[in-house]
């Protein structure tokens, strides 16, 4: 409980300079994501944030804290949340949340991920089933990539592939679900591979079935 207030108690001092970080320095900006991240790892180091700032100045900020899908660390982001102070400015989230913008998917008119070398879009991933554990409830897939072969050396894929599937389904559904993801390059015919954003829907399939 302590720890807890402290990071609250630091992150009150300062919300409102960290609701304008994008406005600020790269110097400033370094500054407060280094202190941010200190005060969360003084509670939990293995936690983590993300900051969605407002379109509009007068629409809330949004802190988001995650456990990167370990589920050994959920009730330590819950428990953190449920003691957020109430300001003004600011929204506080547990974990990422299941995407908003299925139906830019579906059209095609989602915006690109950039991941260093890797530029990938949600509507251009297709999968496959591989196993579906009937006791566990969680699924094995392979992912078609395009241009998985010129990449295919570098953990990049890895970790891309990990976000994008964990801002399609939810930071807890994303784990509660899928088991193993195998990467592997797009075939010329794949018109009988799954969209990527029909992945929760196959999931409730399967588990209602």
């Amino acid at each position: 409980m302590r720890k807890i207030n402290t990071f609250w108690n630091w992150f009150q001092d300062n919300n409102q300079t960290i609701k304008n970080l994008i406005n600020e320095t790269p110097k400033t900006q370094k500054h407060l994501y280094f202190w941010l991240n200190r005060h969360l790892g003084y509670y939990c180091k293995e936690l983590d944030f993300l900051i969605i700032f407002p379109k509009k100045e007068k629409e809330k900020a949004e802190l988001i804290i995650t456990a990167n899908g370990n589920q050994n660390f959920f009730s330590q982001v819950n428990e953190l949340i449920k003691k957020a102070p109430a300001l003004r400015h600011w929204k506080f989230t547990a974990f990422i949340q299941p995407t908003e913008n299925i139906n830019k998917i579906i059209e095609g008119l989602d915006e690109p991920y950039v991941f260093q070398e890797i530029t990938i879009k949600t509507s251009e991933i297709k999968f496959l089933p591989l196993n579906y554990d009937d006791q566990t409830k969680k699924l094995d897939i392979t992912v078609y990539l395009k241009n998985f072969k010129l990449y295919c050396n570098t953990k990049t894929w890895e970790q891309a592939i990990y976000i994008i599937i964990q801002d399609l389904l939810g930071e807890k559904s994303a784990y509660q679900n899928i088991n193993f993801v195998q990467l592997a390059q797009m075939p010329n015919n794949h018109e009988e591979f799954i969209h990527l954003y029909e992945l929760q829907y196959f999931i409730d399939t399967m588990s209602s079935s």
